[in-house]
């Protein structure tokens, strides 16, 4: 494995002329606007639906697993499909329980050298695979009416951040972000409210309003309701 992680380093800085550069780069222009394509033309057409996010590693035995699948499951019995990263885990439970539910069931894949594959509870119509995270990033955040986000790794707080931070800078319209687990992500509030906040003021009070942490599957979907009993469900932006 190390030695696989070399040859792609010296791979990457490898000296190019400057006309292969440039060579490359426009054929990857056209390669981004094809996967932008594809993922506007299918998701225009899921209706409203939630984005659901977690780790790729988390076993069927464990309570998240069992949780994402009921909240999977309970949200199509409310009208919304379940969006995911296509992968197990997390992922595969949110499907599962969105197919249990009759729902519609999207996964948004991404080609990894390593741990990622779709499974088996994606609607085949629905499932679009990626090269690039911003082109699937940004296909989570339009097209979701919520993030519900159960534990995860890096991915997982990579896009729960992301899309703080459009809410944050208004580069789109405020939508539920509910986090489940509170003894899971109890350390990095900690740490957001007596470092980020209270010790460094890098961000102010009311943004830590723009996320809740719940649960239950009844509370995900009680935030849910009570945001759309006032706002209307449409894609982000």
């Amino acid at each position: 494995m190390k030695k696989k992680h070399e040859k792609k380093i010296k791979r990457a800085f490898k000296q190019k002329r400057w006309n292969e550069i440039r060579t490359f780069d426009s054929w990857q222009i056209f390669k981004v606007m094809s996967e932008f394509v594809e993922g506007f033309e299918k998701m225009a057409k899921i209706g409203p639906c939630v984005s659901v996010f977690g780790s790729a590693r988390t076993k069927p035995t464990n309570k998240y697993y069992k949780l994402a699948e009921e909240i999977g499951f309970k949200l199509t019995q409310k009208g919304y499909g379940v969006i995911t990263g296509g992968g197990p885990g997390i992922m595969e439970a949110a499907n599962k329980g969105a197919q249990r539910g009759q729902g519609t069931s999207v996964g948004l894949n991404i080609d990894l050298h390593f741990e990622q594959s779709e499974n088996k509870f994606i609607d085949r119509d629905k499932l679009i695979c990626f090269d690039y995270f911003f082109v699937r990033k940004l296909m989570f955040v339009k097209y979701a009416q919520g993030f519900v986000v159960l534990p995860g790794g890096v991915g997982t707080l990579d896009e729960l951040f992301e899309a703080l931070t459009l809410i944050q800078t208004k580069k789109i319209a405020k939508f539920p972000i509910i986090l489940v687990g509170k003894s899971y992500w109890r350390g990095m509030m900690d740490w957001i409210e007596d470092t980020i906040l209270a010790k460094e003021s890098n961000i102010c009070a009311e943004d830590l309003d723009l996320f809740h942490i719940v649960e239950t599957t009844e509370q995900v979907l009680e935030k849910i309701d009570k945001f759309y009993s006032k706002y209307m469900l449409k894609p982000n932006f």
